[in-house]
């Protein structure tokens, strides 16, 4: 029991350590491959013990970001939940383990899971997506096709093709292959089929890490304006190209610009420098109920602000605070949380030549949430984005393997603009060619594709996870009505 165990944690703990910023996505089949064997021909109830385990060995580590500047209190409560919820797919692999094919259901009930933790607690925590770790790996095409849940199922059924080439190899061995080179077989487009942009990513670094980062809210604002103002005159003498879209990152400026003269005059400078739209990520006070909103303005040089998106899936334990009252008997922590409200319309913006899908931050987390935005005719995807809370951890490389993916799964260039790092300059077949350090000041100019053709995948929106997960509830119904067979003849 005590090897199961070790076995289980150490799964677990090698699925981390195929996330970014280490390139080692290969190991997470080989961690599959140990959940595998510590489950396979065990008892439901063991699935779910060696499930938290694994959940444990995988989530701690990964979230360790989260408990940055506030403590345990936020980490490892977290990182417990997310463990037990992938336990109830291991407590299910387990249960129908003699089921013929068990390789394929488990894949498709981790699928299922994944699915589940997409909307539950709190409307869901996809942290912990398999795919989110495969940003170099040889999967990533198929996120064309089935977008994320089709890259995990790729993965989980490598892993647990491998254990089974141990029991059976000319069983086993077609899995492991065939899961494995699939992505080679996906094409991915990378042509400029609607022309091409010249996008600015703007890094102005705030004066500080950690949760008051705002505390100097205009310096912030300042050293965007400022970085802009540099890449102006940058251009002007010829040393960098003339952009036709800036994109700052996620609460550059904190200071409402519809409600303070002086913060809307230095984006109006900045934007009547650099000779080009910009896309500013500003908390705004809504005059109907006097609640801020997450939101990007649209500010055009010559005429201000034009437009608006509000961020649509807020961060709960961030900028919300889900059951305030009850979480404060355990800490005033709570207490940080915002009161934002979240908006519903998923149109991005025109800007010069590109119609850009806006997902700030967070939402490039949600699969659904991304499609809705690029759908909207979307030929190039800006990621605004605020990092400066987690310090030097590695959630601003797990978020940029996100939006790595999104640009494979949509067929778009994906450009990440952030507070403090990582930015960067993502073209449509998931390549990073450009980015910054964490905590410097930087602007990231490139000419990027748009592209205006429909992947599979966003064709297809959340069927490919659907049929997945009906599969794995199918071949789970099966395991129980072959149990009861069995035990019913063992009574007779």
């Amino acid at each position: 029991m005590l090897t199961r165990a070790a076995l289980a944690v150490a799964g677990g703990a090698l699925i981390h350590l195929s996330f970014p910023p280490r390139p080692l996505w290969f190991l997470a089949p080989v961690g599959f491959a140990l959940l595998a064997a510590v489950i396979f021909h065990r008892k439901a109830r063991a699935g779910f013990g060696y499930g938290v385990l694994f959940g444990l060995g995988f989530m701690v580590p990964l979230l360790r970001w989260t408990g940055e500047f506030v403590g345990l209190i936020a980490w490892l409560p977290l990182a417990l939940a997310c463990a037990v919820m992938i336990s109830i797919a291991t407590t299910a692999m387990a249960a129908i383990s003699r089921v013929p094919g068990w390789p394929v259901w488990a894949a498709c009930l981790w699928v299922a899971d994944e699915a589940v933790r997409g909307v539950f607690p709190f409307g869901g925590f996809t942290w912990g997506k398999v795919a989110f770790g495969q940003p170099e790996g040889w999967y990533l095409p198929l996120a064309s096709l089935g977008g994320a849940p089709l890259v995990s199922f790729a993965v989980v059924l490598t892993g647990f093709g491998l254990f089974w080439v141990w029991r059976n190899w000319k069983l086993g061995l077609p899995l492991v292959v065939a899961s494995l080179l699939a992505g080679f077989a996906v094409p991915v487009g990378v042509d400029a089929s609607a022309g091409t942009v010249t996008v600015a990513a703007i890094q102005g670094n705030v004066p500080r890490a950690g949760l008051d980062f705002n505390a100097q809210r205009r310096a912030v604002l300042d050293n965007h304006a400022r970085r802009t103002l540099q890449l102006a005159a940058d251009v002007a003498a010829g040393k960098a190209k003339q952009p036709d879209i800036v994109i700052w990152p996620e609460n550059s400026s904190d200071i409402d610009p519809f409600r303070n003269a002086d913060a809307a005059a230095v984006i109006t400078a900045a934007a009547d420098a650099i000779k080009a739209p910009i896309a500013v990520g500003a908390v705004v006070v809504d005059r109907r109920d006097g609640l801020p909103r997450n939101t990007v303005v649209l500010w055009e040089p010559g005429k201000g602000p034009t437009d608006t998106y509000t961020k649509r899936k807020l961060q709960p334990f961030g900028e919300t605070m889900p059951w305030r009252s009850f979480f404060r008997l355990f800490t005033s922590t709570v207490d940080r949380a915002g009161v934002f409200q979240p908006g519903s319309d998923p149109d991005g913006f025109v800007m010069g030549p590109a119609k850009v899908a806006i997902d700030t931050c967070y939402e490039v987390a949600f699969d659904s949430v991304v499609r809705d935005s690029v759908t909207t005719g979307a030929t190039i995807i800006a990621i605004p984005t605020n990092n400066a809370t987690f310090g030097f951890t590695e959630m601003t490389y797990q978020q940029l393997s996100m939006s790595r993916v999104r640009a494979v799964e949509h067929g778009r260039a994906v450009v990440v603009a952030a507070t403090s790092g990582v930015s960067a300059i993502v073209e449509p077949d998931g390549s990073v060619t450009r980015k910054t350090g964490l905590f410097e000041p930087g602007a990231l100019v490139a000419t990027l594709p748009l592209r205006s053709q429909t992947t599979l995948a966003t064709w297809l929106g959340a069927w490919p996870e659907w049929v997945l997960t009906a599969a794995g509830l199918v071949a789970l119904a099966l395991g129980f009505t072959r149990r009861r067979k069995d035990s019913n003849g063992a009574a007779a």
